[in-house]
């Protein structure tokens, strides 16, 4: 029969407590400055791989639509590999694709690596603030959640700013490369410092759930794209949309149907 004591995890020290808002906080503010860091920078970065500025669509929503594809999973992958594993993983993920980000030479290659820059991405804010929750106490809760999403609302609004500036005085790949040392030197604080916490027996993954939402937001962000592009007719659009609606209505009903027999 398994110790309910022994399965519990090592609580983190004083210093780790200490520092670990901070490590998530950071986490945040890199997930949310990428969301916006290219926006100025599209003529540039349009400019060197030969391609209109418009183009540059692709890259800007593949990473938000990764973003909202890996999300909901993110939860389910702490509980079943652990949160230390799963936000070292997550690092590990971001960087490489900044990495490959920086030396993309066209914009197929950059909008595929920014779907694995957006895949990290998903997973570090979710599973950090399940540490938090697990860490801390309720009474230190609002406030460390508060410190931590103050970060998230100001990287949106740099992201334009700190983009333009990198363009004006350096090189565009600087944009991605700017995360290497950061992911790096988050990989080192996260095997110091982070709490490993997993469920023992987590629940099964709602595969069929996942399908319904990733491929509904997924079709739906590419009607979005495509629209007034005219490389579509209008009734194939509406057909794609209309579909797009249908999935999503599917993963909705299929949620709340789950939680009310959990209810029960």
């Amino acid at each position: 029969m398994t110790n309910p004591i022994a399965a519990q995890p090592q609580q983190p020290s004083l210093s780790a407590k200490r520092l670990l808002p901070w490590l998530v906080a950071v986490a945040f503010f890199m997930e949310s400055l990428d969301t916006t860091i290219l926006n100025t920078a599209v003529p540039t970065i349009a400019a060197a791989l030969k391609v209109a500025p418009l183009s540059m669509k692709s890259v800007l929503a593949s990473y938000t639509l990764s973003l909202a594809v890996f999300i909901p999973v993110s939860g389910w992958v702490a509980d079943r590999f652990g949160t230390r594993r799963v936000f070292a993983s997550a690092i590990s993920l971001f960087t490489i694709g900044s990495l490959l980000c920086g030396i993309s030479t066209s914009i197929h290659l950059l909008a595929a690596c920014r779907i694995l820059q957006g895949c990290g991405g998903a997973m570090m804010v979710p599973v950090g603030r399940l540490t938090l929750v697990r860490t801390f106490a309720k009474s230190e809760l609002v406030r460390t959640m508060s410190f931590v999403a103050i970060p998230g609302l100001v990287g949106p609004m740099l992201g334009p700013v700190v983009g333009g500036l990198i363009v004006a005085y350096f090189h565009w790949r600087v944009i991605f490369f700017v995360n290497i040392p950061i992911g790096l030197l988050g990989l080192v604080m996260v095997y110091l410092h982070l709490p490993d916490y997993r469920e023992e027996h987590p629940v099964p993954l709602d595969t069929p759930g996942l399908l319904l939402f990733g491929s509904g937001i997924g079709l739906l962000s590419y009607v979005l794209e495509v629209f007034g592009e005219h490389t579509m007719n209008g009734r194939e659009i509406m057909a794609m949309l209309a579909l797009s609606i249908t999935l999503l209505a599917g993963y909705a009903y299929r949620t709340t149907r789950t939680i009310f027999l959990c209810s029960v």
